[in-house]
C-alpha cells in the first residue's frame, strides 16, 4: 500500500480517534508530509521505536505504540513467560505517560501483567525494577537526548539489558507481523486492575535502588570528611534525574548541591535548551552561570532519561571550567575504582572492564595497569549489559566497570544499562577523594594523561533527514566499504574492520580474520601511530557518525593530530 492509500485508510477507519483524523486532515494538501508520515511503518529496530510524535504509520503515536506492544506480547506468549509480567517506566517527554499507559493496557489485554511506575523515572531504574520484580521484560518510554519533537520505546529482557540478538530479531518479526492496527488488543485500566493485570509500583523500588547504589561506595569515610566542602552544581535538563540524583547526594552527605532552577522541573518541550543532551556544550550555559556565581567545584548534567552524565570541573590554575568528554569522566571513575579496590584487596583476579569499539583507548592502558581484561563490544550499552549476563553464565570474568564514549557508564550490576545516577555518585566520590589528596578533578585528569598517554577523541556527525537522507547514508557507507582507502589523513590504514561482513583485514598482508562480534553496519580503520577512526549510521537518529581517536606526546600535540585527522575523515563524508 502506498503512502496516499495508507493516509486515506487512517482518515476513513473508525478505529482511529477524531483528534488523529483532525491532525491528518490538516496536511491533506501537503503531499511531501503525507509521504513522510506514511511511506513506511515506524521501524521497530534492535532497541525498539524512536520517531517524531504525530499521526501516521511512520510516527510515534498511541497506535504505533500499541502495535509494537502487541508484537512484544505475541513474542512473550510464544516464549511462555507471560506469567512473569513486564515492568514499564517513562520519562518527561511529551506523550510519555500516555504511551506507557497504552503499552500497559495492551499487555494486560493479552493476559500479561504490567508493573508501571506512577510517575517519571530514569531508564536505569527500569532495568533495576524488572530484575527486582523478576519480570520477563521491561519497556521504557523515552527518546533519551533527542530533540523535543521525538519520543521512543525501548525494550529490555529479563537480564535487565536491552534486547540483543536473537531476541531482537524475533521480536522485530512479531511486531512486523502485526499489519492490522485494529486487531491490536487493549482494555480499560479498570478492567486491567480488576483482572490483577495492572499494578502500580513506586517507593519500594526507589528505596531498593538507592540502597543498591550506596552499597557501591568505596570510601564512605572520605566522603564524610569532604562532602560538606565540595560545591556541586546539578541540572536534570528538565528530565527524570532531579529526584534520584538529589536523593543519593543528600543521603551520602553532599550538602552544597546547587540546582539550576530554570531546568529543575520536568518539561517535554525542554524550553531552556535547543537539544537536551549533556554532550552538547550549549546545554550547560545556565549551569555554568550558576557555577561561577557560587564558585562550584564541579558541574553535572543528566539527560532526560538520566542515563548519560555530562561533567565540567573548575581548573584552579586558570579559574575556568573545563569540560570532560564521556571518555574522560569514564577514565576518572575507572582509575579510581581499580586503584582503590586494588589497595583494599577487593579487586577480582578475573576482573573485566567492558567498553565499545568507538570509545577512547586509554581504558586499555588502565586495564593493563591493574591486571584487568578489557573487552570491546559493538556500539550501544546493551552489548555491555549483555557481557554481564555472559560473565554470570560462564564464570569466566567478574564485571568491574563498563563505559562508552557517549557519556554513559555503569558502576555495579544493579542495572544492565548505563546509569547517570550511579555515575553522579561515583564522580562525586572521585571528586571528594581528589579533594582529600589536595587536588582537583582537572589535576587528576592531567595525571592520567601523563601516566597513560595523551589520548583525544572526536566525533563528526552528518544529519540527513527523511527518506532521501536514509538513502544517502546507505550510499555513503557502500562507497567507503567498496573503496577502502590506503591511508586517512596521511596515516596508513593497518587494519580494516567491516563488522557487517564480519572481517578484519590486515592491509599489509591481505589476510582476513573474523571480528568475533555480531554483524553490524560499522566500518573501522586502525591507523598507524595509535590513531583510529570508525564510521556508523546512528541507530536512533537520521545521522551518520564519524568517530576519531589519536594519541599525542602532550595535549597540544594530541589536539593537532586530532584536528588533522578530523579534517581527513570529514572529507570521506563528501
Amino acid at each position: 500500500m502506498d503512502a496516499k492509500k495508507r493516509y486515506e485508510e487512517w482518515i476513513k477507519n473508525p478505529y482511529f480517534d477524531n483528534a488523529t483524523k483532525a491532525e491528518l486532515k490538516r496536511i491533506a494538501n501537503d503531499e511531501k508530509e503525507i509521504e513522510e508520515r506514511f511511506y513506511r511503518d515506524l521501524e521497530f529496530g534492535t532497541g525498539g521505536l524512536r520517531g517524531i510524535i504525530g499521526a501516521g504509520t511512520n510516527r510515534m503515536n498511541i497506535y504505533t505504540v500499541r502495535k509494537a506492544t502487541q508484537g512484544l506480547s505475541n513474542f512473550i506468549l510464544k516464549e511462555k513467560t507471560d506469567k512473569k509480567g513486564v515492568a514499564i517506566a517513562f520519562d518527561s517527554r511529551n506523550m510519555s505517560p500516555e504511551f506507557a499507559e497504552e503499552a500497559a493496557l495492551c499487555l494486560a489485554a493479552n493476559g500479561i501483567k504490567a508493573y508501571i511506575f506512577p510517575s517519571l523515572r530514569p531508564t536505569p531504574m527500569l532495568s533495576f525494577a524488572l530484575r527486582e520484580l523478576g519480570c520477563t521484560a521491561g519497556i521504557v518510554v523515552t527518546a533519551s537526548h533527542n530533540p523535543p519533537e521525538y519520543n521512543g520505546y525501548k525494550v529490555y529482557w529479563e537480564d535487565g539489558a536491552q534486547i540483543t540478538y536473537p531476541k531482537d530479531e524475533q521480536i522485530i518479526g512479531e511486531v512486523n507481523a502485526v499489519t492490522d492496527y485494529a486487531s491490536v488488543r487493549t482494555m480499560s485500566r479498570e478492567e486491567a486492575k480488576k483482572a490483577g493485570l495492572y499494578q502500580v509500583i513506586g517507593t519500594e523500588i526507589d528505596d531498593q535502588y538507592i540502597e543498591a547504589l550506596k552499597s557501591l561506595v568505596i570510601h564512605e569515610e572520605i566522603i564524610r570528611k569532604e562532602a560538606q566542602n565540595l560545591k556541586i552544581v546539578y541540572t536534570p535538563l528538565h528530565g527524570t534525574g532531579n529526584i534520584p540524583v538529589r536523593r543519593i547526594l543528600t543521603e551520602l552527605g553532599f550538602e552544597k548541591v546547587y540546582i539550576v532552577k530554570e531546568q529543575e522541573l520536568p518539561d517535554g518541550n525542554f524550553p531552556t535548551v535547543s537539544y537536551p543532551n549533556p554532550e552538547d556544550k550549549n546545554a550547560f550555559k545556565l549551569a555554568l552561570d550558576l557555577a561561577k556565581e557560587v564558585d562550584a567545584d564541579i558541574i553535572l548534567a543528566t539527560d532526560p532519561d538520566a542515563d548519560r552524565l555530562g561533567v565540567y570541573a573548575k581548573d584552579t590554575k586558570t579559574g575556568e571550567y573545563r569540560s570532560f568528554t564521556g571518555n574522560m569522566s569514564g577514565m576518572l571513575i575507572l582509575e579510581y575504582i581499580l586503584s582503590q579496590r586494588k589497595e583494599l584487596g577487593t579487586l577480582p583476579k578475573n576482573g573485566a572492564v567492558v567498553t565499545t569499539v568507538v570509545s577512547g583507548k586509554m581504558s586499555k592502558e588502565i586495564s593493563k595497569e591493574y591486571g584487568m581484561t578489557l573487552i570491546e563490544t559493538l556500539t550501544g550499552f546493551k552489548y555491555i549489559g549483555e557481557q554481564i549476563k555472559f560473565f554470570e553464565q560462564s564464570g569466566k570474568h567478574e564485571y568491574v566497570f563498563g563505559y562508552e564514549e557517549s557519556y554513559g557508564c555503569l558502576v555495579g550490576t544493579h542495572a544492565r544499562d548505563k546509569d547517570a545516577v550511579v555515575a553522579v555518585m561515583a564522580l562525586c566520590e572521585v571528586a571528594a577523594y581528589c579533594r582529600h589528596q589536595g587536588i582537583t578533578l582537572c589535576d587528576q585528569m592531567e595525571l592520567l594523561f601523563k601516566k597513560y598517554g595523551y589520548y583525544k577523541e572526536g566525533l563528526c556527525t552528518v544529519t540527513l533527514k527523511g527518506q532521501e537522507g536514509a538513502k544517502k547514508i546507505q550510499a555513503m557507507m557502500e562507497q567507503i566499504r567498496t573503496n577502502v582507502p590506503d591511508a586517512v589523513g596521511g596515516l596508513k590504514v593497518q587494519h580494516f574492520r567491516d563488522y557487517r561482513e564480519n572481517i578484519i583485514r590486515d592491509c599489509a598482508t591481505g589476510e582476513e580474520t573474523s571480528t568475533g562480534l555480531p554483524k553490524s553496519n560499522v566500518l573501522y580503520f586502525e591507523l598507524e601511530n595509535d590513531a583510529w577512526c570508525c564510521i556508523r549510521p546512528s541507530g536512533t537518529e537520521p545521522k551518520i557518525k564519524f568517530y576519531i581517536g589519536v594519541k599525542g606526546s602532550d595535549d597540544t600535540d594530541a589536539q593537532e593530530k586530532l584536528d588533522a585527522l578530523t579534517k581527513a575523515v570529514e572529507a570521506l563524508a563528501e
